[in-house]
């Protein structure tokens, strides 16, 4: 089980590492963040959230449909810990979610009902600068253990570097425009998964997972094949029809 984990954590940072050498898509990091983050630490969802150039927070990447909403309803109602975590730049832990629901009482009656009872926000930072925050969202009460907390915080810390670039550290406007970016990518992404969960009769989780392997089948950015979903350059069946088929395929 160690040796499982050990290569987990060196599969995810070689990830990363791969991004910043060769160039990235935003939205395509973020979400393997996320995918890998749920994997290697006690949780049972991710998300990510990613401030734009006014300092308002948005959804960009999600491990579940279920963190994906459930932080969207967090933004909406203006209160929980990612929020927390963002405005004041260090780590929000909560192991008892119920316990603290005088805290956050929307935010927590929500929680309860997606399946999640505890969750725990690591903030993506850039030396002073916040960029956004990562929750990870557990199904059963309580705390990370410090191992994984510090796991946690670094891969938000590698992320935060990739999105910017270190190149751009001190030039706020490049810094703003990588940002926007980002979440504009993750708009086309919505728009594309809801194409494909009309067309293929699928929930938005299965949708994003047809995306992103028709984009790395054929090695393309995650958000070219989304948007050329969009504007229907890239019909939907073919990526239907490129998931069925790789599902009848021998496993190596």
């Amino acid at each position: 089980m160690r040796l499982d984990r050990e290569r987990g954590v060196s599969h995810a940072f070689v990830s990363l590492a791969r991004n910043l050498a060769d160039g990235f898509d935003p939205v395509d990091l973020l979400s393997g963040l996320a995918e890998d983050a749920t994997q290697l630490l006690d949780v049972a969802s991710t998300g990510i959230l990613l401030a734009d150039p006014r300092h308002v927070l948005h959804v960009v990447a999600a491990s579940s449909e279920a963190a994906r909403a459930l932080e969207v309803y967090q933004l909406q109602r203006e209160q929980g810990p990612c929020l927390d975590c963002f405005r004041t730049g260090v780590p929000v832990s909560v192991p008892d979610l119920p316990a603290e629901a005088a805290r956050w009482p929307l935010f927590a009656r929500a929680a309860a009902e997606a399946g999640f009872a505890s969750v725990h926000a690591v903030p993506l930072r850039l030396r002073d600068t916040v960029l956004g925050t990562m929750g990870l969202f557990g199904a059963q009460l309580g705390a990370l253990d410090d191992d994984d907390l510090e796991l946690s915080q670094a891969l938000a810390y590698v992320a935060a570097v990739a999105i910017v670039q270190d190149r751009a550290a001190a030039d706020s406007a490049l810094v703003n425009e990588q940002l926007q970016t980002a979440l504009n990518s993750r708009v086309v992404l919505e728009q594309a998964k809801g194409v494909l969960s009309q067309r293929g009769d699928l929930d938005m989780d299965r949708s994003f997972a047809v995306l992103r392997r028709y984009a790395r089948d054929h090695n393309l950015r995650l958000t070219d094949v989304a948007r050329a979903v969009v504007r229907r350059e890239l019909p939907a069946e073919r990526l239907l029809d490129h998931a069925a088929w790789e599902q009848h395929q021998p496993r190596q």
